[in-house]
């Protein structure tokens, strides 16, 4: 599959070559399918790449978990020592290695060969002195040959047809062109690259033979001029290891949602918050007429409904009209089951993130206001918001806004796509998982799938893993930002076997089962006293809860 907007892998990774070292950071801030992580995998470049785009993300994502890379030689290994040492015609170092990709690979190289350096080799005489006794055998060999072929004979060639060739001991050897050579043989020098067409197969044995010994010798002293002459490294060009098959590092894909963020406009300046906060939008047209981004949003969400993971879990809304409240913006009426209920509608800024406080704020509104539930639209969540699901008797449903809607009015509200997708909370147990070798207290994560609003029941029920493609664990939350220290994969059917396949490799099955499980590896308890986890399903969507350890 590739992108509309595909960028040729050529083009980057010349760009990456040119500008960058291994180990080095590549920053990509339109991601599309991923071509530049690609490349800079490949080549052993970290990279950070970007999009709003689910889809764009999760293309990404599955070309870079699907991809098999060149094995390429570190300078820093002992395998790149030896090759090393064998390019160069120098005893290996034998000093210690620790795989840092930041030493770079080991490269091919152009040598610049000048008669200085050829005159200051001294290897060229060894050579010669090594090689030299196999060129003479071979040479006294073809002589030896010749001069056991005595017998005349009659050979046709164009218009010396007829002419007859005498090959005596004792005379003298008559070669096509009209010149001879001394009866006892050729020289090294005299010898013809290519034998006579009525040479014998004795004869034509032993001229290969020659030319065998000779060739080699002229290698082995063309491979040490190259060796110790000036060079230039290919950077293009990295001796591979063919026996070993490379797949992407580790990664993950983050989201905004952890963090706040500065409320701007297009042009990336700083608009006024309260506007922001209240759905204020400046329209593109001549005369800056300030349009309703709630009104926009409202009106998408009339049509598009509200999308869960199972087609049969939308919310389809019968009515949706404004509701002049402070925090909620709309009331919207559907049915579960057989029963009519009604739905405050909360929408957050077109530019920021929705924080936990306002949430509550909303959620109480909607108490008082006597909704049956709370439908949160935002782009983005903080990490705390995840932790509020329920105030009272109203269930809060966070809905995340597809990025398409920031198009505004040239977004057309046909309810094509989904544009407001509910994807539930974790559904985790924290177990005990013994201690360690110093008695410290270890503890693991089960997670048993992901909380799901059933509007045909209004209940909350906890689904399967199958839904589940990734999930990831941060064991000592800092509250800041999300680092993850596991991930597993999961799903029905396997769907990573795809993986596996590709690979054409064999996989070591009890590191692939660890992989793909819904218990974690035990892990010491955090000293932050908060551990954090980040669910993604098939769709590219995802949501993260901060849990407390006591």
């Amino acid at each position: 599959m590739s992108y509309v907007v595909q960028t040729s892998i050529r083009v980057l990774e010349r760009c990456i070559l040119l500008t960058t070292d291994p180990g080095d950071l590549v920053l990509d801030p339109t991601c599309g399918s991923g071509t530049t992580a690609y490349m800079a995998e490949q080549w052993g470049r970290r990279w950070i790449t970007i999009d709003t785009s689910r889809v764009a993300v999760a293309l990404a994502r599955s070309r870079l978990m699907g991809a098999r890379y060149p094995y390429y030689l570190l300078a820093d290994s002992p395998e790149g020592q030896r090759k090393e040492g064998e390019i160069t015609r120098t005893p290996p170092k034998t000093t210690p290695t620790r795989g840092d990709i930041r030493h770079g690979f080991v490269y091919e190289r152009a040598p610049n060969i000048s008669l200085d350096s050829i005159s200051k080799n001294a290897e060229i005489d060894v050579i010669w002195e090594k090689r030299q006794p196999a060129v003479e055998r071979a040479r006294a060999e073809l002589n030896t040959a010749l001069k056991g072929y005595a017998t005349p004979f009659t050979i046709e060639t164009g218009s010396r047809a007829g002419a007859r060739i005498d090959f005596t001991v004792t005379g003298e050897v008559k070669l096509l062109s009209g010149e001879s050579a001394p009866a006892d043989g050729f020289m090294e020098w005299e010898i013809p690259r290519e034998p006579l067409a009525a040479w014998p197969p004795a004869v034509k044995a032993a001229l290969a033979r020659f030319w065998e010994a000779r060739i080699a010798r002229q290698r082995e002293i063309d491979a040490s001029i190259a060796a110790k002459a000036e060079f230039e490294y290919l950077y293009d060009k990295p001796y591979a290891d063919t026996a070993r098959v490379r797949v992407a590092g580790p990664f993950t894909v983050e989201s905004l949602s952890p963090h706040r963020t500065l409320a701007v406009d297009w042009d990336d300046e700083l608009i006024d918050t309260l506007e922001a906060s209240e759905g204020k939008r400046k329209a593109a047209d001549r005369d800056d007429s300030v349009t309703d981004f709630a009104h926009m949003i409202i009106e998408n969400l009339k049509a598009a409904g509200v999308q869960q993971a199972h087609r049969e879990d939308r919310i389809t809304f019968t009515a949706l009209t404004g509701w002049p409240g402070r925090f909620i913006c709309a009331e919207g009426a559907f049915m579960e089951g057989e029963r009519p209920k009604r739905a405050g509608i909360f929408i957050g800024p077109e530019f920021g993130t929705v924080s936990r406080p306002d949430l509550v704020a909303a959620a109480r509104e909607a108490g008082d206001a006597g909704f049956d539930v709370l439908i949160a639209c935002a782009f983005n969540y903080d990490a705390h918001s995840a932790e509020f699901d329920k105030l009272g008797r109203v269930p809060v449903l966070k809905a995340r806004m597809n990025p398409d809607l920031h198009m505004g009015t040239d977004l057309k509200a046909t309810g094509a796509g989904n544009l407001f997708v509910i994807f539930g909370e974790p559904d985790i147990k924290i177990e005990d998982a013994g201690a360690e070798a110093s008695g410290s207290p270890l503890i693991r994560v089960k997670v048993f799938g992901v909380d799901v609003f059933k509007p045909q029941t209004g209940e909350v029920i906890s689904e399967g893993t199958d839904g589940i493609a990734l999930w990831m664990l941060d064991t000592d939350y800092n509250e800041e930002s999300f680092f993850v220290r596991h991930a597993y994969f999961l799903g029905a059917n396997d769907p990573y076997k795809a993986l596996k396949t590709t690979l054409k490799a064999e996989i070591d099955q009890e590191a692939w089962d660890s992989l793909h499980s819904d218990t974690s590896r035990p892990f010491a308890k955090p000293a932050s006293g908060r551990i954090a986890v980040k669910v993604i399903n098939h769709l590219g969507d995802e949501v993260m809860k901060v849990f407390a350890v006591e």
